[in-house]
């Protein structure tokens, strides 16, 4: 019997992160199937064949993604004649709509199955998207509760299976514990910069978190100590560029590769770039400033959209303003260091939004990897 061939494309960390679960929860189930297509480190170690990696496809903001248009598009389009000759029982995308739901569309009507993991945020923009998701996909994967009733009115189908990270992070993250593990002192204040996983995140937040950490020294905290984790060499590399570029060789910064969760559980406070980082912070329930930069031309068009009120996943998931939001323009060192060092001091509000921070974790831990397994092997079938 030939084992089931599934092709999967994931573009970034966050992507990798929830397909590497999936690919160990299928395997479970499918201890003979073969995984292939665009995938991250955490997928290789699961056995995933990656003929081009994850972090090509990693790029935000539409000017960002215009000037790398060619080299995706060609990515895709050599991508998609690969799949079509080797025919994959199921593809799955995950994440990465922009790029994802065109190539299932096209899978689709070749009669290849598709799963898109993660529902696009038809929910905060572009809602029009929903009419070209019913086209692309056999199935919709759904991490938060608002999204199944969208599709189902749609008639398109759709599997609410929680947010991995719910089920991967405990309901109580120790602070000194996690100190202790990473060697860090148990008395002094530690604030946790989270400035993205991608470069071209690092390219607008960086100089601006350096220049946060030196005021918060300067007015507030003069005894504070900042960790920071960072995904990939290469954003390292811009972070440190920062630093010598912010004369910051004075602050203390304790780089780390990757371990955002236990920098944000180290933390008392947490300034954090916008995306799923937002919700890690939040499971592990520490007050948090979010904040985003990125070219005004992105930023124009995006407002253009019609975003949401919020674009934090906290302030969604809560339906109102539970931590503080501070974004493009707005965005300067002295509002996000008083925000923060406002958070620090705030001893109240951090109990209260511990609860809230709570209530989200008990609604997201679903048993993900399990229930989106299922899902794929349903449509397998």
């Amino acid at each position: 019997m030939k084992p089931v061939r599934i092709a999967m494309v994931a573009g970034e960390a966050s992507g990798d992160l929830l397909a590497s679960h999936l690919i160990a929860a299928l395997k479970a189930r499918l201890p003979e199937a073969e995984f292939f297509g665009i995938g991250g480190p955490k997928m290789g170690a699961q056995g995933f064949d990656a003929w081009w990696p994850a972090e090509t496809l990693a790029v935000r903001g539409y000017v960002e993604v215009l000037k790398h248009y060619r080299s995706i598009s060609s990515i895709r389009s050599q991508l998609k004649k690969r799949l079509l000759q080797e025919r994959p029982d199921v593809f799955i995308g995950v994440d990465a709509p922009d790029f994802n739901l065109a190539l299932e569309a096209d899978l689709k009507r070749r009669g290849i199955k598709t799963v898109h993991y993660v529902s696009p945020s038809i929910w905060a923009w572009r809602a029009g998207r929903i009419h070209k998701i019913k086209k692309a996909v056999d199935r919709i994967l759904a991490l938060f509760p608002m999204e199944p009733p969208l599709y189902e009115k749609e008639g398109i189908p759709v599997t609410y299976v929680g947010h991995p990270l719910a089920d991967l992070i405990p309901m109580q993250t120790k602070r000194l514990d996690v100190r202790d593990r990473l060697g860090l002192p148990r008395t002094i204040p530690i604030i946790a910069l989270l400035p993205g996983s991608r470069q071209s995140e690092l390219l607008y937040m960086a100089d601006v978190f350096v220049q946060t950490a030196k005021l918060i020294r300067e007015r507030f905290l003069p005894e504070a100590l900042f960790v920071v984790p960072l995904a990939t060499r290469e954003t390292r590399l811009q972070f440190e560029a920062a630093m010598y570029r912010q004369q910051a060789d004075d602050i203390p910064f304790r780089l780390l590769f990757g371990h955002a969760q236990d920098a944000a559980g180290a933390a008392d406070v947490v300034l954090v770039a916008s995306g799923t980082a937002t919700l890690e912070v939040a499971l592990i329930k520490r007050p948090m400033v979010i904040t985003y930069k990125m070219s005004p031309t992105s930023h124009w068009l995006m407002q253009r959209m019609g975003r949401l009120t919020f674009v934090g996943l906290p302030n969604i998931l809560a339906g109102h303003s539970i931590v503080p939001e501070i974004l493009q323009d707005d965005a300067t060192p002295e509002h996000l260091a008083e925000a923060l060092f406002k958070l620090y001091e705030d001893r109240e509000g951090a109990a209260a939004l511990n609860e809230v921070f709570t209530e989200i974790h008990q609604q997201l831990k679903q048993n993900t990897a399990q229930k989106a397994a299922e899902a794929i092997i349903e449509c397998l079938a």
